[in-house]
């Protein structure tokens, strides 16, 4: 199936899905809005890919031709207008993605999928901007990209089956393992349930009912998690979290979902997690 690929936003989850995609044969172009961002972003899939070829996970032969199979561009026209696929990683505000969906509409050509990674706002939502609300679907990668197998993939309330088995393809070809979510309320299955235990986590570290790394300690013996929902937030990002469950609690109304003080604190402070040195753990 491999195709050409535009990726929009050459950031942590950006650069993840360009590598991986680049590994498994498509043609991609990475977009932003400064060479300075673009640049970093092809740094971070050069670095990541080294590490690979250290581990001898893939040759450097291999390592070189994905890398070779990226370009960068801060023409959106340029990146999009042939793409096979899109996919929109950039952060998680709706306005933000929406003007990026309304201009990817009109330099997309017609049968083109649109991908949001959104991990918690409504492909609905996007897709509304668009005058083929039809093509859109969320398909939410997981950080770090070239690391998670998990493809989350939403439906629009006028995503069709089509647009979704392109999708499905596509992550599927990249060597994710997919599930569907077939109504895209806010949070959708993951984000949703992430955010309820995180939520729940910082309120009982929060009031000192118990530390942070006991309580990690208990929700991996306990529960049998690779890794505790505090250091989970902190490799996702204080910030992500924050965001996602603030859509997720504005959509809803819904109390578990609204932040504690400690972590909207946290986020105020620059405590964001391992991309920042310190969160619920210190990484300098």
């Amino acid at each position: 199936m491999a195709g050409s690929l535009a990726v929009i936003g050459s950031g942590l989850m950006g650069s993840g899905i360009a590598q991986v995609s680049a590994v498994a044969g498509w043609t991609v172009t990475v977009h932003d809005v400064s060479e300075e961002a673009l640049a970093r972003g092809r740094a971070g899939t050069s670095a990541s890919l080294a590490k690979f070829v250290s581990k001898d996970k893939i040759s450097q032969a291999d390592a070189d031709a994905a890398l070779a199979r990226i370009s960068t561009s801060t023409d959106l026209e340029k990146a999009a207008a042939d793409a096979d696929i899109v996919v929109e990683a950039v952060f998680e505000q709706l306005e933000i993605k929406q003007d990026i969906f309304r201009r990817l509409d009109a330099v997309c050509k017609p049968g083109a999928v649109l991908a949001t990674n959104t991990s918690a706002i409504p492909i609905t939502q996007i897709a509304a901007v668009t005058g083929r609300p039809e093509s859109v679907v969320g398909t939410h990668f997981f950080s770090p990209v070239p690391m998670m197998a998990l493809c989350e993939l939403v439906r629009g309330l006028k995503t069709t089956d089509e647009t979704l088995a392109t999708a499905r393809a596509f992550a599927e070809e990249i060597g994710k393992t997919c599930v569907v979510v077939n109504r895209d309320v806010a949070g959708f299955a993951t984000t949703r349930l992430i955010c309820a235990l995180v939520m729940e986590a910082v309120a009982l570290v929060e009031n000192g009912v118990i530390s942070a790394e006991d309580l990690d300690i208990a929700c991996k013996l306990g529960f049998g998690h690779v890794m505790g929902p505090l250091a989970t937030t902190d490799l996702t990002g204080l910030d992500v979290l924050l965001s996602a469950t603030k859509n997720i609690h504005r959509d809803t109304g819904d109390p578990k979902f609204f932040p504690p003080e400690l972590l909207a604190r946290m986020v105020a402070a620059g405590d964001h997690g391992r991309k920042t040195g310190k969160g619920f753990y210190d990484y300098e």
